[in-house]
């Protein structure tokens, strides 16, 4: 029961995410009416319900059958996903912390992918949130919460001033070091290395792929760390107790 009601909170929150990701880069209100992009026609509740209201209408409008944007279901599904993961894999407190872990970090991630854009207010949400509650995930006190947030942040703020000094332009977005200190927030500085590896790591063999399909410079590449090191917090959680013993 526990698995199948973090799927439905998962549902529900990945409506929310989707509209959020989609509006706010644009400037528009988030908590406004939804309305079909085609028509305009208001949406009704029963247009609304996650996942099931796309499979019934066939991810077309009712009026006047305009397609609709197929990354609200990919979202709510992702975030179902998400929770239920969380709780198969972990059960009881931590689980419901690495779901609440893995929600907070899916518009992160995907404002990063879709607009290279970490928004401040959602790092520092992220941040407080870690401090308060995250205690559970992995067992890290608060002493160790705060100094990886203080060396997570520090250090990629160093690394981007470093390579501004040296090469004279931005190697690294603004956002990026504030997530970074966020994610320490959550999991402390002693698993922090292990997430900043597998971000390198998840960076690189983009940056590389890309490189293949593209005909842009590896140097001029602009890279979304941001969805990487999202992803890595996430996989950090259970695989850190597996390295470190506890």
């Amino acid at each position: 029961m526990g698995v199948a009601f973090a799927a439905l909170i998962g549902l529900v929150l990945g409506s929310f995410i989707a509209t959020l990701v989609l509006r706010w880069p644009a400037g528009r209100s988030v908590f406004g009416r939804s309305r079909c992009d085609g028509c305009g026609r208001v949406l009704s509740a029963v247009d609304l319900v996650p996942l099931v209201s796309a499979m019934v209408v066939r991810g077309c409008c009712r009026r006047c059958r305009a397609a609709i944007d197929p990354f609200h279901w990919r979202v709510e599904l992702g975030s179902a996903l998400i929770g239920s993961f969380a709780l198969v894999m972990m059960p009881g407190t931590a689980g419901w912390m690495w779901a609440l872990f893995g929600w907070m970090l899916l518009p992160l991630a995907l404002l990063d992918a879709r607009h290279f854009w970490l928004p401040d207010r959602l790092s520092a949400l992220l941040a407080v949130t870690g401090l308060v509650l995250a205690g559970p995930l992995l067992g890290a006190p608060l002493l160790d919460r705060w100094i990886g947030a203080l060396a997570g942040g520090g250090a990629l703020a160093l690394i981007a001033w470093a390579y501004r000094r040296a090469r004279g332009g931005e190697g690294m977005g603004g956002g990026d070091p504030k997530l970074v200190a966020a994610i320490g927030c959550w999991i402390g500085w002693q698993a922090l290395p292990l997430m900043l590896l597998l971000a390198s790591l998840g960076g690189i063999v983009w940056a590389l792929a890309a490189q293949r399909k593209g005909d842009q410079p590896l140097a001029q590449r602009r890279i979304p760390f941001g969805v990487f090191a999202c992803t890595a917090a996430f996989a950090t959680v259970p695989l850190w107790p597996l390295i470190s013993g506890r």
